[in-house]
């Protein structure tokens, strides 16, 4: 008689699957080819909007915070351990072939990205205190001629989003960071679980203002150290990294590979490359599972095309930039394959902190601790957000949200103190499933989604238009 924990187990690899995948992805690829490319054509003007000093101001439309704070939330809720944890496992058990098909599925995920905060701005509604609310669940209930599939989709959607936020947004995150403090700094669970309750509830109990305050400090801060110590890894050996590259690109295309490191090899496939490229990808970066779009329906913007370029940015910094660099890092260090003292082969943030220990040192296993620790908490609180916005949809009532703002906080402390490994098994079902009733909804959408993209097109060419001409004056002034 299976337990449990195996059946959990078993569902999970079933969600998780290679539909779920082929879901995902295809779903990008769907409506990267409806709308022209235009998000990869218009990748350039994005990064610009977000760096941009409009984008951290309220001057343009209505919502509650920024468009930088909008994204920066988002960000702190997707960079999570599944950068540093993530890419250190799926390169273990996929090979560092593995590496390119996050690569590959970030590029579609752009797309899958956009759509869905695209949508959760233009079908957003103000609720009774006067915030703006918003995501796939609004999204389902207001666009959906068929009004009882769309409430239905809207309120599974909704579920699947209360029940993930309080584990792999809570529990999870907070084992990550009780765990690493412990192993480095033999710090007691307890007094870190009490630690992240308290700050998670001062922090969270002002709701989203107080949420994007901290947020869009600690994410570009933690992101920008992890960046420059992982540079200085991946420089440090340099002269291993073009093998490094070589090994990457060619185990993620070879039916048959051998990749070898300290007293150990790694033998896999291109489908397994594939597999666990694909979904620690997804994983770090949620595209598909329209989490992020919830925070987005908060952005003050004008027009939702607008915010949808500025939110899939977040897609970029995600994978393609701080997954790549803990990727390299590994690939160039030479430490994939090593093995432990018990000859078993060494994965997750252990072999993320091995790697940056080869130029790094003892520093290395700080810097890795410290991103797992900032990281795994900006997710607790970015995710708090999207919890909260679900339970506010569920119960109709934004004044029972206190409740679950002390609820989620209490959580955390359960998470930090205990290790439930069907803990893990059931937050990854439920951010699956999440993913369900959101790719329905982008797919028969999409005819909206390309519409309104093609038709902000022409802001955008009038925009460039504008300021090349203001630059000519400019120098002719001059």
């Amino acid at each position: 008689m299976a337990t449990f924990t195996e059946i959990l187990s078993k569902i999970d690899d079933f969600v998780w699957g290679p539909v779920m995948l082929i879901l995902l992805v295809g779903t990008g690829i769907f409506l990267t080819i409806r709308i022209g490319f235009l998000t990869w054509r218009n990748l350039g003007y994005a990064l610009k909007s977000v760096l941009s000093k409009e984008a951290r101001t309220k001057n343009r439309g209505t919502g509650d915070i920024s468009p930088f704070s909008a994204l920066m939330t988002a960000l702190a809720a997707t960079i999570g351990t599944g950068n540093i944890v993530g890419v250190a496992t799926a390169m273990s058990l996929g090979g560092p072939g593995a590496l390119v098909w996050m690569w590959i599925s970030a590029a579609f995920g752009l797309t899958t990205k956009f759509s869905e905060c695209m949508l959760a701005i233009k079908y957003r509604e103000t609720n009774e205190d006067g915030e703006m609310s918003g995501g796939p669940m609004y999204t389902m209930k207001h666009a959906f001629k068929n009004k009882k599939l769309g409430v239905t989709l809207g309120f599974l959607f909704a579920l699947f989003t209360v029940l993930a936020s309080f584990g792999i947004g809570n529990l999870t995150q907070a084992n990550s960071i009780s765990s690493a403090l412990n192993e480095t700094y033999k710090i007691p669970l307890w007094i870190t679980g009490i630690v992240i309750t308290v700050l998670a509830l001062l922090i969270i109990v002002g709701g989203i203002k107080s949420i994007s305050k901290v947020s869009q400090v600690v994410v570009p801060t933690m992101a920008i150290l992890y960046v420059i110590c992982g540079l200085i890894v991946i420089f440090g050996n340099i002269t291993a990294l073009p093998s490094g590259l070589i090994k990457i690109f060619k185990m993620a295309f070879s039916m048959k590979s051998v990749a070898g490191g300290v007293g150990g090899t790694i033998v896999v496939s291109m489908t397994q490359a594939l597999r666990w490229g694909v979904a620690r990808g997804v994983f770090s970066n949620e595209a598909g599972l329209g989490s992020a779009a919830i925070t987005a329906a908060a952005a003050t913007t004008d027009n939702p095309v607008r915010q949808g370029y500025i939110n899939m940015t977040g897609t970029f910094f995600d994978t393609i930039v701080i997954c790549t660099i803990t990727g390299l890092a590994i690939a160039s260090s030479g430490v994939l394959g090593s093995v432990d003292k018990a000859g078993e082969i060494i994965t997750g943030s252990a072999l993320t902190i091995k790697a940056f220990s080869t130029v790094l040192g003892n520093l290395g296993g700080t810097v890795v601790s410290i991103g797992i620790t900032l990281f795994a908490f900006s997710t607790i609180i970015g995710w708090e957000y999207h919890g909260e916005k679900a339970f506010e949809y569920i119960f109709k009532k934004p004044k029972y949200n206190i409740i679950y703002r002390v609820v989620f906080s209490l959580i955390a402390y359960i998470g930090a103190t205990t290790t439930l490994e069907v803990v893990w098994s059931f937050s990854d079902v439920m951010n699956g499933l999440m993913a369900i009733p959101n790719l329905i909804s982008l797919l028969a959408l999409s005819g909206v989604i390309a519409k309104d993209v093609k038709e902000f097109q022409k802001i955008i060419e009038k925009e460039k238009a504008e300021k090349k001409e203001e630059k000519s004056l400019k120098n002719e002034i001059a």
